[in-house]
């Protein structure tokens, strides 16, 4: 009788536990599992911390790229060494100036789709000097200052307006005092060959941007042939909205349109 009793336990010992093991959610993601991640200019990777935090929770592989923001040339390497650590397929992702790094760096034959978060997505020829040179009608003015010995910052009493109106304001008054030099080198750095032209991309319109009007953003969006998402967020949405964020990154990496 006892024998009988234990069995029976540990039989149902054995289905709690597989059912709590099915139960489970497979950590390994779908798709492409390295996601590289590029930051705009201003700032710098450490913007990318929640989006980060969200990825590597469901299994992804997170490499962020600390860009000096110097020219477009360096960036573009950095971003090269960045991928080339990678093993296996790259997703690439970009924020502001950011796209118009991975539509050069994309080109790399180990990246196999781009995202472009509320991004420059120039062709050839272009740079960021060249796509902001004619805002839409109506467009709000970043409110950069004149260059000061080759490089470029924001102001900072209007930072916080124009960059990141939906961060909390303790945090944009944090962002607007550690501004990162973004060089002139950089802003006028032109794209050779776009790699939106031979590979995938997304791109995420935040539609309270006031840096990249978002009639701008879609209009590039739409000529890349981007799968396009759009949320209210300011241009720092990466920070605001990361769930939005790592959401279209996921889609990306499972290649769904």
């Amino acid at each position: 009788m006892k024998l009988k009793t234990l069995a029976l336990a540990a039989a149902a010992a054995l289905s709690v536990a597989s059912t709590a093991h099915a139960a489970q959610p497979d950590p390994t993601p779908k798709g492409v599992k390295n996601i590289v991640l590029v930051h705009g200019g201003f700032v710098d990777g450490s913007g990318w911390q929640k989006v980060y935090n969200l990825l590597t929770k469901d299994g992804y592989n997170v490499s962020i790229v600390q860009n000096p923001t110097l020219s477009l040339a360096d960036d573009v390497a950095v971003t090269q060494r960045t991928i080339a650590q990678q093993h296996g397929p790259v997703v690439l992702v970009g924020h502001s100036y950011g796209g118009v790094v991975i539509s050069e760096a994309g080109n790399d034959p180990k990246v196999e789709r781009l995202v472009y978060i509320a991004a420059f997505a120039p062709d050839a020829g272009e740079s960021v000097q060249s796509l902001i040179a004619n805002p839409p009608k109506g467009a709000s003015a970043p409110p950069i200052l004149p260059p000061q010995n080759g490089f470029l910052f924001l102001d900072r009493s209007k930072f916080a307006a124009a960059f990141a109106a939906d961060v909390p304001a303790a945090d944009a008054e944090f962002m607007a005092a550690s501004q990162v030099p973004w060089g002139v080198e950089a802003l006028t750095g032109k794209v050779t060959v776009p790699a939106w032209k031979s590979k995938p991309s997304w791109y995420l319109v935040a539609t309270d941007d006031h840096m990249i009007p978002p009639p701008a953003q879609q209009t590039m969006a739409k000529r890349a042939g981007a799968t396009v998402a759009e949320t209210a967020a300011s241009h720092a949405v990466y920070v605001s909205k990361p769930e939005a964020v790592a959401e279209l990154i996921k889609r990306a990496a499972e290649g769904k349109k």
